[in-house]
């Protein structure tokens, strides 16, 4: 990609922002290093890398890359046998500890989530505890070295502290003399030259003898080192000087264990690296609420909802930009009202990002080709002056262009053909286009000369566009209009601005009539195109809402049948038990009468006795294994259309609504249409033909109850009144359960709900949902 490109679609800046969200310098140079790049196979595995982290994070929340430092050059001087300092050490400590901690988090995450580059990533990272401990155990986070670092060393710093102790308590007892009050400056102990002295007056150095280290910027306090204690600070000096030795082998003995793991540590540092960019380019995207884009080395775009990256969300307005099907060039007709440029520049810079790794700020779906290169010559003709030199400097760029553009190419043109004659500009303009479409490249144009509103019609391969203008507020709206050219709204606009009717009219006297016709037209498509997103957007409305009914009562129409079953096998079973203890009874009753009838010769005939034990065996119902009644044959029926049957396997009416093959029919049950064989249908002779209606008009979300409410991000006052208007939605509907997601958050939420389910006189009871359900941040309800 050219340098120049990446500057005016400012891609700079992208990388500006991605940098951050790098935690290391490590991460930071990959970022400022960051290219495009134009081979598919390694596009897919970047966005894939991306796409990884970003589901991380999505999970975890956040990712342990703290405490990594770029330790390359610590490195080669160990390996050269220089000695490092503490605090390298303890970066290189740090950095083996980041490259332990973010191993074992990938490793956990991979347990419940498909990770398989990080899994890799973490693989490669060698674990080098060793190193990590024997440099924490001598050198502190501070950069200190420790007693512990040698016994060596602890026995020294014994010493040390031995003999300054004596220093000092010598020369607290020198400067807690009555005498001293007098000679010295201060009754203090001080340090000048690592050598102990106490601050004496200019008029009684003599009296303590021994050596002057310092003296005050009066002259009238010397520093002294009295003769006796000048023994025993060079005691102290020689210990230090041995303490220092000892710090050097230890320091060179630690460097040397790091020059042993060169090779991992270097490889380490190139995973963590990677791992930080990676984690970077996910909570990029996060930050534009961006998304991973299929990619394609087919020259197709589809941008749905896409946005320029550097405008604020809040204010950016997205469009959608399709390239490279059924039309390979776009050319964005109009005046200079603004949006052109952005658009052009929004589809340069999502490729640029989509072949860097980064996700796109556009909705799911949305793809992107991978281009060899990206040609842009985009300029801000407005602000310039029309001269030569502007004409000229717009042709340097679109040479350079045709000499290198080809099939595998983006190009992007502001104001082609502008700083010139118009009509001149308009014909250098087509023949340019007419060039790079031989080419095979794909284009995105822009211009306000009216004659390039018909190249778009009478070109294949090449679409009109333009940015919408709202002649009310005398604003672009910054909407893309693929498929509607642009139009002048100078009389519109002269209009509403107060111009004299008369001069308007007069002025449209010297406009032909072809170019009217093609202004009446384009205004036409505008508000039909407008018509049509309003009627297409309400439609997907309306869809989903569909869906989402259609998906709750199949839920619930699988619980009433599960519920139905369960109830009618526990019936079975008691009516079961109830008869087998009548017939143990009827037994012992039939038992007694013989009895008698045997003993007292009682009047009781066996056939008698016999016919009512028959009765009542024949009482006790049949148990059915697959606990399914057997249905009656049905009646041979030839069905057509309209009929009303009985769905056997359901034991639901419905109607047939057309036949699907020669042994289905599809059926519709209430609200539901089902697929139905044949032979699980019974015909139900009506006496009176019922007229085909739709069982249903679905009007509105407002008019279907879901399953569940979700209350997260509602205000306080505003959730407890959505509460109560669905629990009397659902009671209404007949719901026996439901539940409310109110979210975790502070808690005050969730109480609001607990309280108001509490007094509710409808309701049964409510609970907290179960661990898959969403625990505490869910409550289901139980109707009475």
């Amino acid at each position: 990609m050219q340098e120049r490109v990446l500057k005016i679609l400012e891609f700079d800046k992208v990388k500006s922002q991605l940098l951050e969200h790098v935690s290391s310098p490590l991460g930071r140079e990959k970022g400022v290093n960051l290219l495009p790049s134009a081979d598919l196979d390694e596009v897919i595995r970047l966005q894939e890398e991306t796409d990884e982290a970003v589901n991380v994070l999505r999970i975890k929340g956040n990712v342990p890359l703290s405490g990594i430092y770029d330790i390359r050059a610590h490195l080669k001087r160990a390996v050269i046998g220089g000695m490092l300092s503490p605090q390298e050490l303890v970066q290189v400590a740090s950095t083996v500890h980041a490259g332990r901690q973010i191993r074992k988090f990938i490793e956990d995450t991979a347990e419940n989530l498909d990770i398989p580059i990080l899994a890799g990533y973490a693989d490669g990272i060698t674990v080098l505890a060793h190193v990590e401990e024997t440099i924490k155990m001598a050198v502190d986070e501070g950069g200190e070295i420790l007693d512990s670092a040698s016994d060596t060393l602890r026995s020294l710093r014994n010493q040390l502290r031995t003999r300054e102790s004596r220093v000092r308590e010598k020369l607290e007892s020198m400067i807690r003399s009555s005498s001293a009050q007098k000679m010295l400056s201060d009754a203090i102990v001080t340090i000048r030259n690592d050598r102990f002295v106490i601050p004496v007056k200019q008029e009684y150095r003599g009296h303590y003898g021994g050596t002057i280290h310092d003296q005050s910027a009066s002259g009238q306090t010397l520093f002294i080192e009295p003769q006796a204690i000048v023994q025993l600070n060079n005691e102290l000096q020689t210990i230090r000087v041995k303490e220092q030795s000892e710090i050097e082998r230890i320091l060179i003995e630690l460097s040397d264990l790091v020059a042993e793991n060169d090779e991992a540590l270097k490889g380490n540092s190139a995973i963590l690296a990677e791992l930080d960019f990676m984690f970077a380019k996910a909570r990029y995207g996060s930050r534009i609420k961006g998304s991973k884009p299929s990619v394609n080395n087919e020259g197709r775009i589809s941008l749905f909802k896409a946005r320029h990256p550097l405008i604020p969300i809040d204010e950016v307005v997205p469009n959608d930009v399709v390239l490279g099907k059924d039309y390979s060039t776009i050319v964005i007709t109009g005046p200079n009202t603004g949006g052109k440029t952005v658009t052009l520049k929004t589809v340069g810079l999502c490729t640029l990002m989509a072949q860097a790794g980064l996700p796109i700020p556009a909705l799911d779906g949305s793809e992107i080709a991978v281009f060899g290169a990206v040609y842009a010559d985009i300029g801000d003709e407005q602000s310039i002056e029309q001269s030569l030199s502007t004409f000229s400097s717009h042709m340097v760029n679109i040479v350079d262009i045709l000499e290198k553009a080809s099939f595998d190419s983006l190009v992007l043109f502001d104001e082609l053909g502008a700083g010139t004659d118009p009509q001149e500009g308009a014909a250098l303009g087509i023949s340019i286009l007419d060039e790079v479409y031989r080419r095979g490249s794909r284009v995105i144009a822009t211009t306000h000369y009216p004659e390039l509103k018909a190249y778009g019609y009478n070109r294949e391969g090449v679409i009109n566009a333009s940015v919408e203008f709202d002649i009310e507020t005398l604003s672009p709206t910054y909407k893309l209009l693929i498929g509607v050219p642009g139009r002048s709204n100078a009389f519109e606009i002269s209009k509403r601005l107060g111009l004299n009717e008369r001069v308007i009219d007069i002025a449209r006297t010297y406009i032909d009539a072809e170019s009217n016709q093609v202004e009446n037209m384009i205004a036409s498509l505008e508000t039909s195109k407008r018509q049509a997103e309003t009627e297409l957007e309400e439609a997907d409305s309306l869809l989903k809402d569909a869906q989402k009914l259609h998906e709750d009562l199949q839920k619930q129409m699988a619980e009433y049948y599960q519920k139905k079953d369960e109830l009618m096998a526990k019936a079975r079973e008691k009516a079961s038990e109830v008869v087998e203890k009548a017939k143990g009874e009827a037994e012992d009753i039939i038992h007694d009468l013989r009895k008698m009838r045997l003993e007292n010769g009682a009047a009781v005939k066996e056939h008698e006795l016999i016919e009512a034990k028959r009765r009542l065996t024949d009482a006790a119902p049949e148990k059915s294994g697959d606990q399914k009644q057997k249905q009656p044959a049905s009646k041979k029926h030839s069905f057509r259309a309209g009929d009303e049957v009985k769905v056997l396997t359901f034991g639901q009416k419905g109607q047939l609504l057309e036949r699907v093959t020669n042994e289905e029919w599809q059926v519709q049950i209430g609200i539901l249409k089902m697929k139905v064989n044949e032979k699980d249908l019974e015909y139900i002779d009506s006496p009176k033909q019922k007229e085909t209606r739709p069982i249903a008009t679905l009007k509105g979300k407002d008019y279907h109850v879901g399953l569940e409410l979700d209350l997260r991000g509602e205000r306080y006052e505003n959730a407890l009144m959505r509460v109560e208007k669905y629990i009397d939605d659902a009671l209404l509907a007949g719901y026996p359960r439901v539940s409310i997601i109110h979210g975790k958050g502070t808690g005050a939420l969730r109480q609001g709900v607990q309280e108001y389910l509490k007094n509710h006189r409808s309701v049964k009871r409510s609970r907290f949902g179960e661990a898959g359900e969403g625990g505490t941040g869910v409550t289901v309800v139980e109707f009475k």
